[in-house]
């Protein structure tokens, strides 16, 4: 039997991996599993991109490699997209970089800048990946704490009295996933002057702020950050895309440079028709994120009521498609989520799989249509 790399030693299969396919057993065994787990939206993109994509197909040069860079005019899409929501500059030419989703900008990115032995500041709790991958390539994950009494927030003041002298990267996700702690002006100059002060890369991962969320912010509008930050953004949430694999990486050109230096051993471009309907879904109105939102309130309302019925308690003013519980006083994160799995047929994210920081807590999905989370309340 081939023995596997030594680098799999600090790296698990991703739990939804595992308990997906438990949960299809499950379902094949007859059970009427209801998921309020994955972030995976169930809404579709809006009916021009459907029909920019199915056009593109015919196109003479769709079935050919694409640019290692994509498009130019995907990219600068992609620019006006980010001046236009974020009052942010980029150059489509250097500044913008498509991927083929985030998590594949998670490993390029480490690939690029971490050598074996380097630290990685992690959010704890937070998207599983980071460790994951920092593991994969031979570095060393070091989890700073975010909590509830402190906003879910960094204590700036602990961090500056570790040592740092080896970290180089700080992985940040705001609006934060799974708190849905909301990203602020305030809260991206401390970090980015923590970068700074620190000499480290700072990677904010900007998925969801869009989704239930009136301020959208990008790390890359605050001063000084410019060749200190990089910042990962994506049209799964936004544009309920999640399986065309649309992400971007955005920021200094040298550092996207560095970075295609690994993307472009990784693949050979993205599909035209992808790309073309990616452009048709970055160029469109604002409508689109009020249709959206109209929705997901309605099915939060619902959630909502779920964790009212758990006895949790959460916060209203979060954003993002998730909806972040504390359990009462007592009651083990485990003991719950197979409980609602194996006696109500219903099937939750457990908080420990963000970190150690998330036991004692749940996370729901908005990705499920209304009529689901009603039954799921019944069942309680």
């Amino acid at each position: 039997m081939i023995t596997k790399a030594k680098r799999l030693q600090d790296v698990q299969e991703y739990y939804f991996s595992i308990k997906l396919r438990e949960v299809a057993a499950l379902r094949a065994a007859g059970k009427p599993i209801i998921s309020i787990a994955i972030g995976s939206p169930d809404l579709v993109p809006s009916q021009k991109v459907l029909d920019v994509i199915v056009d593109a197909v015919q196109h003479p040069k769709a079935h050919g490699y694409q640019s290692y860079q994509g498009l130019l005019e995907f990219r600068t899409a992609i620019s006006n997209f980010y001046q236009r929501n974020y009052n942010v500059r980029l150059n489509p030419e250097n500044e913008v970089l498509p991927l083929m989703g985030s998590k594949e900008g998670i490993m390029h990115i480490s690939m690029a800048f971490l050598n074996e032995g380097d630290e990685v500041l992690i959010p704890n709790p937070g998207y599983p990946t980071y460790a994951s991958v920092t593991n994969l390539v031979g570095a060393k994950p070091v989890f700073y704490d975010l909590t509830e009494n402190s906003n879910w927030e960094p204590n700036f003041e602990a961090l500056s009295k570790q040592d740092l002298s080896k970290v180089k990267i700080m992985w940040t996700n705001y609006p934060h996933m799974p708190t849905g702690a909301p990203a602020t002006k305030k809260l991206y100059q401390k970090l980015v002057a923590f970068a700074k002060a620190h000499d480290i890369l700072l990677i904010n991962d900007n998925p969801y702020s869009f989704i239930l969320n009136d301020k959208p912010l990008s790390m890359l509008a605050i001063d000084d950050a410019d060749g200190q930050v990089l910042e990962l953004n994506s049209l799964s949430k936004t544009f309920n895309m999640a399986g065309w694999r649309v992400g971007m990486l955005l920021g200094n050109s040298e550092l996207i440079k560095t970075v295609l230096q690994v993307k472009s051993n990784f693949d050979s471009g993205m599909f035209y028709g992808i790309q073309r309907g990616a452009i048709a879904a970055l160029n469109g109105t604002d409508d689109w994120f009020k249709k959206n939102n109209t929705i997901y309130e309605s099915r939060r309302k619902i959630v909502w009521k779920i964790l009212d019925k758990l006895n949790c308690s959460y916060d209203k003013n979060s954003v993002g498609m998730f909806v972040w519980a504390k359990l009462p006083k007592g009651v083990k994160t485990d003991e719950i989520v197979d409980d609602l799995l194996y006696n109500k047929n219903i099937f939750i994210t457990p908080g420990h799989i963000f970190g150690s920081n998330g036991e004692g807590y749940i996370r729901l999905s908005l990705c499920v249509d209304e009529q689901q989370l009603k039954e799921a309340l019944s069942r309680l």
